[in-house]
Formats: C-alpha cells, structure tokens, sequence
C-alpha cells in the first residue's frame, strides 16, 4: 500500500509539472494556429523539425543519459563530477559541429523549396537565429535532467515550469508585436529560460567550475545514451518532415497542415507522458536490479500508465471536436474526423515508451536501435501506401501500425531480457 501510494504520488507530482509543458505547447500551438494557415502551419512545422535535428546533433540526444548516470554515480561525488565533465565535454564537440554545419546549410540549402511561401532571407535568419535557441534548449533538458537524477525534485519542477512560462511569454510577446518573422520567433523562444535553468542548476553545485575542477574525464559511459538517443532524434524529424512533404505533394499543403494538426494533438498528450516516464522508471530500473526487483519496480508504473492514457484517449474521442477548436482553430475542424486511428496509436505509444525506457536504463543499445529505425521506416512506408489507398486516412492508420507493432517488439524484447539473479 505504501509502495503504490508513492508511485501514483510521485505520478501526480511529475505529472502536475508537466502539465506547464503541456500548457506551453497548447498556447504556442494555438497561437501558431490562430495567426497562420494550414499550409504555413505545416511549414512551421518543417522547421520545427530541422530545430530537433540541430537540438539532437548539439546535445548528442543524451537528456536520458544524463538522468540515468547522475542517478546512479550521485553516491560517489568524484566518480559524479567526471561523468558530468565527460558528458560537458562532448556536449561542446557536438555543439560546434552543429553550428558549423547549420551555418553551411543555411547559405546553401535551396530554403525556397523546403519553406514553400517563405521567403529565402527570412528562413535563413530564422536558421541563424536558431543557434542560440538550439543552446538555449539544451541548458534547459540538461539541466532539468541533471536534477531529475539527483533527486532534487523542487530544482527539476522550477526549471521546467518556468522555463515553459518564459516560453510562452516569448512567442506570445513576439508574435503580437510582430518584431520578428514566425520562424525566428519560434528558433529564439528558448533563449531566457535556457539562461534561468543554469543558474538553478549551478546553485546545486552543477556548473563549468565543477567540470574544470574535476580530475576525471569519463567519456566511455555517455556513448550507448548519445547513440540510443541520437538516432531517433535524428530519424523521426526526418521522416515527419518525410511524411508532411509527401502528403502536401499528393494532397496539397493544406492537407498536410490538417495532418499537422492531428500529430501535434498527439503531441500534447504524448509529452505529458514521456515527462513522467522519465521521472518514473529511469532512475528506478539499473542494470543490477534482479528479475524480481524489476517486476516490482516496473509493472506497477506499467499499468497505471496505460490506465490513465486509456482515460485521457477516451475522453479525448468523445470530445474530439471540442479539443481540436480548443487546441488549433476551426480551420482545422477536419482534424477531427481523422483523430479516433489516431488514439489508438497513442495508447500503444504509451505502452511502447514503459518498454523503451527500460531498454534505455540497461543501456541495450543494438536492441533498441533496431525496433526504433524499423518503426520510423514501417511509419513511412505505410504512409505512402496508406495514402494511395485511403487519401487522408493514410497517415493515421500507418501511424497506429506502426505503434502497434513497436508495442509488441518492445513488450517481447524486454520480456526476453537477463538479470543478475531471477
């Protein structure tokens, strides 16, 4: 009783602060919404997606590692500081990298063709402007993560509602005043809550000045997390923007906002739930637990977490209609036909996630790899044929394909996994 009393607690509690998470995507979607069409909303969209590249190929896609391995070196204050200088170390490689790469493809990338109606110096502004932002976001993730594995639950609900309302203000401000095109509204919005995370963080001994002092380097740990990371951070902007360019291309740019739409409902709810997954089960599963432990651990989460999604799905579906006017704008009342598919993959997306997250905290890196590029390939392809067979519904149904049989390969990777005792 006391064990699942703690459990829906600390639930509520991460799920609470998510809430600002969600909060913020609803008011910066919906504005979105409100001031553009379907079809620049779709664009918008496009470069949202090159932004969770840059984020990905800056920070290394480590945000997980950096909860599992606080979590678990937090006992040993120098074994601690190392990972963390090892981890620093590697974040600022990558970030370099990216800047370099992001600056050459900003001068040469054919930007008219990729942001259809915007125009070249506007996208190229917005791809420069989305340096810093991309930095911004990293500050945030990181430092939210960092705090998640110490245990400092206060520090880790500070940084993310206020970061979530420094990014509200941000685009809601820009957007009325019209200082700045949409897209570098959008590539900037991280900046001062990137600044606010550091100086949280740092208050909690996680600063440059830890990592300069600390006599260890350790890199060996951080590369199972970049690549279990940095793979699907990388493959799933692709094939979204993969997917919304073939649906604009074989039903118009408006359809592919409609579908726009629909996936960031999706979204919404989706972020709610990884949030708490990663409060949950990644400090709590380690390569060292024994099968009995694990079960203890894990199922308990497992089910509460379907349940809960299996509500929230199934109020959505009654009140579909109402959610989509609510969260876009009755331009995009048809997104509501195509949400009921839709749901159904949601609920096995969040199934999936409880067995990914594992896969992630024991670090099975090959395992996890394999399910997660099969599943974004079998989303693109049903894409294609869904769309040929069924027009509008297409993405819909290829969606819960492909969650649905992630759900099974996850569910039987995990059942098939070895522990130190039984």
């Amino acid at each position: 009783m006391e064990r699942s009393s703690k459990i829906w607690k600390l639930f509520f509690g991460s799920g609470s602060v998510t809430l600002f998470n969600t909060l913020r995507a609803f008011v910066i979607n919906k504005l979105l919404a409100v001031f553009l069409s379907p079809a620049a909303f779709a664009c918008v969209g496009q470069f949202m997606n090159w932004m969770s590249i840059g984020q990905a190929t800056s920070s290394l896609a480590m945000q997980n590692g950096w909860v599992s391995l606080t979590a678990q070196n937090k006992g040993d204050i120098k074994q601690l500081h190392g990972v963390w200088r090892g981890g620093f170390r590697l974040t600022t490689f990558a970030t370099v990298f990216t800047c370099v790469l992001a600056a050459i493809f900003c001068f040469a990338a054919p930007l008219e063709k990729m942001l259809p109606g915007v125009h070249p110096r506007l996208a190229q502004a917005a791809i420069l402007f989305a340096l810093p932002g991309i930095l911004a976001t990293n500050m945030v993730a990181i430092c939210s993560a960092v705090m998640n594995g110490l245990g400092l639950v206060k520090r880790w609900a500070l940084i993310q509602i206020v970061a979530s309302l420094f990014q509200m203000l941000w685009v809601a401000v820009f957007l009325y005043s019209g200082r700045l095109s949409v897209l570098s509204i959008i590539a900037t919005q991280s900046v001062v809550a990137g600044i606010f995370a550091a100086r949280v963080a740092a208050r909690a001994g996680f600063n440059i000045k830890t990592f300069r002092e600390s006599v260890l380097d350790i890199r060996g740990p951080w590369m199972s997390y970049a690549v279990m990371g940095l793979v699907p951070m990388i493959i799933a902007p692709l094939v979204l923007m993969f997917v919304r360019s073939f649906v604009g291309a074989e039903l118009g740019w408006n359809a592919a906002g409609i579908w726009q739409g629909v996936y960031k409902i999706s979204d919404f709810f989706a972020s709610i739930f990884s949030a708490v997954l990663g409060v949950l089960i990644l400090p709590r599963i380690s390569r060292e637990m024994s099968k009995v432990d694990f079960r203890r651990e894990f199922y308990p989460i497992f089910l509460r977490m379907m349940g809960v999604t299996l509500v929230c799905c199934a109020a959505i579906y009654f009140t579909r209609s109402f959610v989509v006017s609510l969260l876009l704008s009755q331009s995009y009342a048809a997104a509501a036909d195509y949400m009921p598919i839709q749901l159904l993959g949601d609920l096995l997306r969040s199934g999936g996630w409880c067995f990914g997250m594992v896969l992630i905290a024991r670090r099975e890196t090959k395992l996890f790899l394999i399910i997660e590029v099969g599943a974004n390939l079998l989303f693109a392809g049903a894409t294609v044929a869904g769309v040929h067979l069924y027009e509008m519904h297409g993405p819909m149904l290829a969606y819960a394909l492909e969650n649905l049989v992630t759900f099974v390969a996850l569910a039987i990777s995990v059942g098939r996994l070895k522990w130190n005792t039984p």
